[in-house]
């Protein structure tokens, strides 16, 4: 039986400041700005009702709604800093948005700007997941580079030790057990679970495997090049 399409929002959040790249939502890979290509993405999946950006930079708006995103309120300064948790952020946005007289989306799925190599099938995919299961959020993940029960240490004044102990002895990470990276490529929520959540893992959680070479999460000048790179290599496929 088809699963009713329930009212989703993509949600873009996209903040003024940056550590790791300066103005980073603005920075431009292969010609476009970083939230640009969020937008883009975002505005294809057939999933998406809406995409909202929530941002407290007049710029990083403007640019926004260039790309043909809605920005329907001002996210506050104090949800704006280094240290403010996401998980808050999203919250406001789906408070602010219930006030409208459509009400609160059911779904709300996040699209960082930090992964611009992502496809429509993996945020397509990351819904399918979430509302074929009823789960209350499903996360994208990568295969991880490292694995705490291989070839990943903890130290103690200067001896180290492995992560995780495993069972038996394991001689080749192919033995270790599984374990995977999460990725900025999407977040599906069930909107309930992000108002009353306190961590964001604490309920039902589903996870898709998206591939490496769309997994990339930019937040170093390192990472901006090795995207550039990337898409590069897109264009000539």
């Amino acid at each position: 039986m088809p699963i009713k399409h329930p009212y989703t929002i993509g949600l873009i959040c996209a903040r003024g400041g940056s550590k790791g790249v300066h103005r980073k939502n603005l920075r431009l890979l292969a010609g476009k700005p970083l939230i640009g290509w969020a937008i883009e993405v975002a505005r294809k999946c057939p999933s998406l009702d809406r995409v909202v950006v929530s941002t407290e930079d007049a710029e990083i708006a403007e640019v926004a709604k260039s790309f043909g995103a809605e920005v329907p309120f001002v996210r506050p300064q104090e949800l704006a800093e280094d240290n403010s948790p996401e998980l808050a952020v999203w919250q406001h946005a789906l408070r602010t948005l219930a006030t409208e007289e459509r009400g609160l989306p059911e779904v709300m799925v996040n699209i960082p700007t930090t992964s611009p190599l992502r496809a429509v099938q993996d945020v397509e995919g990351c819904v399918a997941e979430l509302l074929e299961h009823n789960a209350d959020l499903c996360l994208t993940v990568r295969e991880a580079q490292r694995n705490p029960y291989f070839n990943m240490v903890k130290m103690d004044d200067g001896w180290a030790s492995i992560v995780i102990t495993p069972t038996t002895p394991t001689f080749r990470r192919q033995d270790a057990p599984a374990v995977y990276d999460i990725t900025t490529v999407a977040y599906a929520l069930r909107s309930e679970y992000v108002l009353r959540a306190n961590r964001l893992l604490e309920g039902r959680v589903r996870a898709l495997v998206v591939p490496e070479e769309r997994a990339l999460d930019i937040d170093s000048e390192l990472d901006m090049a090795f995207g550039e790179f990337l898409k590069s290599r897109q264009k000539d496929e």
